[in-house]
């Protein structure tokens, strides 16, 4: 398995979670977060904003599944048609060991 961090527009993030159920990928947790990419933050006049608020979503999925959950995340995030600075990042990381907390079960 694999874990999905997608950092979105808050205002993309209800799309992403919409696209990823209709792709067959229902599992998510949303997470508030702020942050700057590598454009340091936005600056308006004298004034730089580093805390840019952004949704945090997380997804775990079978390897195989990678392609379509990444294409399904960029399609819903991005802005337009070419997408813009500060639509987000896709991070992904092997995940070792899953277990169900209610059962005590080691999934595989």
């Amino acid at each position: 398995m694999i874990l999905i961090r997608s950092i979105v527009r808050p205002e993309k993030s209800d799309a992403v979670s919409e696209a990823l159920l209709e792709a067959g990928f229902p599992a998510l947790t949303k997470i508030s977060v702020v942050g700057r990419g590598k454009q340091r933050g936005l600056k308006v006049g004298e004034i730089t904003y580093d805390e840019i608020p952004k949704e945090l979503l997380l997804t775990a999925i079978p390897d195989n599944d990678k392609d379509l959950a990444v294409k399904v995340i960029i399609e819903a995030a991005r802005s337009g048609s070419s997408g813009t600075f500060g639509d987000g990042k896709i991070f992904i990381s092997p995940i070792e060991e899953v277990y169900t907390i209610s059962s005590g079960h080691k999934e595989e």
